[in-house]
């Protein structure tokens, strides 16, 4: 999919871009597959800010996708191909003989008319879903359980995949998008093939008005706030002081790790 870039009639057009759309072949999402989705603006049941930045936004219908790929052994056809706006990658709507239907996330190669399955013992191509242990080595993977039956967790937005380098002891060796490699049970299962619409991180937002559409608020540097607000505000004229990168509550940030416990699983860090 290709970047289209808006032309410059006005300022706030001149950096604007966004990713060719041509690929969607439905507009309206599947009523049955749909549900309400209730914002919280950052805000947990307390109703103290937990997340910053968060609130406004376009209203927005939530999706549910079969991350499980719970219908096996029943090969199923995409019938459309669908813009979600709660994700990054177009999804796919699959509709099975018996009638029922699903959305699944849209890997690079399938297009209306592509037929996908999910089973135990089905041929490893783009769109289909099986165990880690049935894959061969070297095929890119995404949706990926971390635990076995607990529906996908891994690689699940706009061009993402996950390499599936070794298998030993019952455990899958998986080389991560960061170059993290950890190892998961073979049991767990994985989509083969690659996610579609990577060109998605290359746009450009272009003005503050459409990243409001998007839910997202202003954020304040640090350094231009007052002492009693951040670690990092005060001095007269633009002063770091010596002072490392910290969060508004004195926590280091900016490379500082954030992982409590060490696992045995990680074979790799990214860094």
């Amino acid at each position: 999919m290709a970047i289209i870039r808006r032309k410059p009639r006005n300022s706030s057009l001149r950096f604007q871009s966004y990713v060719d759309s041509r690929d969607i072949t439905k507009k309206s999402p599947e009523r049955s597959l749909t549900k309400g989705l209730r914002k919280t603006g950052g805000r947990n049941t307390y109703g103290r800010i937990t997340v910053r930045h968060r609130g406004g936004g376009a209203r927005q219908l939530y999706r549910m996708i079969d991350f499980e790929r719970a219908v096996r052994d029943l090969p199923g056809k995409v019938t459309a191909v669908e813009y979600d706006p709660n994700r990054n990658v177009r999804i796919a709507l699959i509709v099975y003989p018996s009638g029922q239907k699903r959305y699944v996330l849209l890997p690079q190669g399938i297009v209306v008319g592509s037929s996908i399955e999910a089973g135990e013992s089905v041929e490893a191509r783009v769109g289909n879903a099986l165990p880690l242990r049935n894959i061969p080595v070297g095929f890119m993977v995404h949706n990926v359980e971390l635990k076995p039956g607990a529906g996908g967790q891994l690689a699940r937005s706009a061009g993402a995949s996950i390499q599936l380098i070794a298998r030993e002891d019952r455990y899958a060796k998986l080389k991560m998008p960061s170059g993290e490699v950890r190892m998961v049970h073979e049991d767990c299962w994985a989509t083969v093939g690659v996610l579609g619409n990577a060109d998605h991180k290359n746009i450009s937002i272009g003005k503050a008005g459409r990243t409001r559409h998007l839910g997202i608020r202003p954020t304040v540097r640090g350094m231009a706030m007052n002492p009693v607000d951040h670690p990092m505000g005060g001095g007269e004229g633009r002063s770091k002081s010596g002072k490392r990168p910290q969060s508004p509550w004195g926590k280091d940030a900016k490379g500082t790790k954030t992982r409590r416990r060490k696992s045995s699983l990680i074979l790799k860090r990214r860094k």
